[in-house]
């Protein structure tokens, strides 16, 4: 009885645990290229709540473009920015300040799914366009 109380203790802290996301390590840009549909981000991996999204990431040639920002009822295009790989992280230059990164780690990927977590542990999930 004890045996069976101790593995229903288990099931259930188990289902309640939140999802767990390790990093994989970036060797290169190319592992990225292309074009990348934002469906949505969470704050954390233990949120429940998915933020919807509508842009579209392009990358090429050492450069990324976020396309169909949307902002206030309208949307915009961020022109080109640099992004490199370090020490297994991408890093994405801020827009007008170019000596300062956003950095993303590679939680999974492969040819139709990426998925990005951000500094502060923001989840961003992609579709390949």
């Amino acid at each position: 009885m004890k045996k069976i109380n101790a593995a229903v203790i288990l099931l259930g802290l188990s289902l309640c645990a939140p999802a767990v996301y390790a990093d994989i390590t970036l060797q290169a840009k190319d592992e990225v290229n292309g074009s990348w549909k934002l469906d949505h981000t969470k704050k954390n991996a233990a949120s429940e709540e998915n933020l919807m999204r509508e842009d579209t990431w392009n990358f090429k040639d050492g450069k990324v473009t976020i396309l169909h920002i949307p902002r206030d009822g309208v949307f915009y295009d961020q022109p080109p920015v640099n992004y490199e790989v370090e020490d297994g992280k991408l890093k994405i230059s801020i827009l007008g300040r170019p000596d300062k990164y956003d950095v993303y780690s590679l939680v999974e990927k492969n040819d139709k799914n990426m998925t990005l977590k951000g500094k502060f542990g923001d989840l961003y999930f992609f579709n390949k366009k």
